[in-house]
């Protein structure tokens, strides 16, 4: 690491961050061994520029939103997840509605959302971003789904939500696999399943912002997106969705064929534009999903951020004027 001057340091504190919590997942992602000492890494950066600075392991997935409550209501005025998508998804449960700021030190596997707001993957570099970034207040999408107990609950979600084979992916896939063998085990499996995976039908019903009539669909999978930019071989997945946005962009697959939905997933590298034959794109504030008359009461799994969440049916909606979130001054938001 370069050194950098603590008095260099101090110039470029964000005037938001002065007692920032850290907290990471110790048991997932890349570099897991080396986790805390990336995580003190980024740590140090922000205690030579003044912040005063706590750091924490999440204890569970089921307990992260009640320990960054606990950190905002102890003053804590900004909260940084170190990790991929999941640390933010489960920092998320407990910040949405709250005016502490969220930061991001991307030390996960996908790092979506950090690849979005176009953040450093190196952690210290990272943390110095974090340092000069501005507050930016966004809406949050909210899915309503029923858990695999049968019992109806609800997450907040920043990067995406899903129906159909994208959900099943996340249930197939070995979380061991996906640790040692990061983004290979997702396109790995991926192609496993796209091939051999049956796509089934299901029901969608939608409003488009509140202009004009619900739209109805049958569907073989479904994509809300929040994010403009995933990275990777995915990029801009949903053209036209942004955080600045108060909605989702839909990807709406109404065909069966494995080729097409390929071929619209993996577009970008193949040099072909968005429009693919049987998927289309819309914006909505609200959409239903439900099992699809006539069809067999198979399970359709759902999920958020790349979380494995439970099935069908689902509402999902947006919450606008949720979440402040610390964006890189050059992001294209600004």
């Amino acid at each position: 690491m370069a050194k950098v001057s603590r008095e260099y340091l101090l110039t470029q504190t964000s005037p938001l961050m002065r007692k920032a919590a850290l907290f990471y997942n110790p048991l997932s992602g890349r570099r897991k061994k080396h986790r805390l000492k990336d995580v003190e890494a980024a740590a140090a950066i922000l205690r030579a520029a003044g912040v005063e600075v706590e750091v924490a392991p999440t204890r569970a997935a089921s307990d992260a939103g009640a320990q960054v409550r606990m950190a905002v209501r102890d003053g804590f005025d900004t909260i940084v997840a170190c990790g991929g998508d999941g640390t933010v998804h489960d920092v998320l449960q407990g910040l949405t509605g709250k005016e502490s700021a969220l930061g991001i030190i991307p030390l996960g596997t996908a790092n979506a959302m950090a690849h979005d707001l176009r953040l450093p993957i190196s952690c210290e570099r990272a943390a110095r971003v974090l340092l000069t970034a501005a507050p930016k207040r966004i809406a949050v999408g909210k899915i309503e789904y029923r858990d695999f107990n049968n019992i109806p609950s609800s997450r907040y979600f920043t990067v995406a939500a899903g129906v159909g084979v994208d959900a099943h992916l996340f249930y197939k896939l070995n979380r061991l696999i996906k640790d040692r063998m990061g983004m290979l085990a997702y396109y790995t499996k991926a192609a496993h399943l796209w091939w051999t995976h049956r796509m089934r039908y299901f029901e969608a019903e939608f409003s488009s912002n509140g202009e004009g009539p619900r739209v109805e669909a049958r569907l073989s999978e479904m994509l809300a997106v929040r994010i403009n930019y995933f990275g990777g071989v995915l990029r801009e997945l949903a053209p036209g969705a942004s955080l600045a946005r108060n909605d989702m962009r839909l990807v709406l697959c109404r065909t069966s064929n494995r080729a097409l939905y390929l071929a619209y997933v993996f577009r970008g590298l193949l040099g072909f534009s968005h429009n693919v034959r049987g998927i289309e794109l819309a914006h909505a504030d609200e959409i239903i999903c439900r099992h699809a008359a006539g069809e067999k009461d198979e399970d359709i799994y759902v999920e958020a951020d790349g979380e494995l969440l439970g099935r069908l049916p689902i509402t999902l909606s947006v919450v606008p004027d949720a979440l402040t979130v610390l964006v890189p001054k050059n992001h294209p938001m600004y």
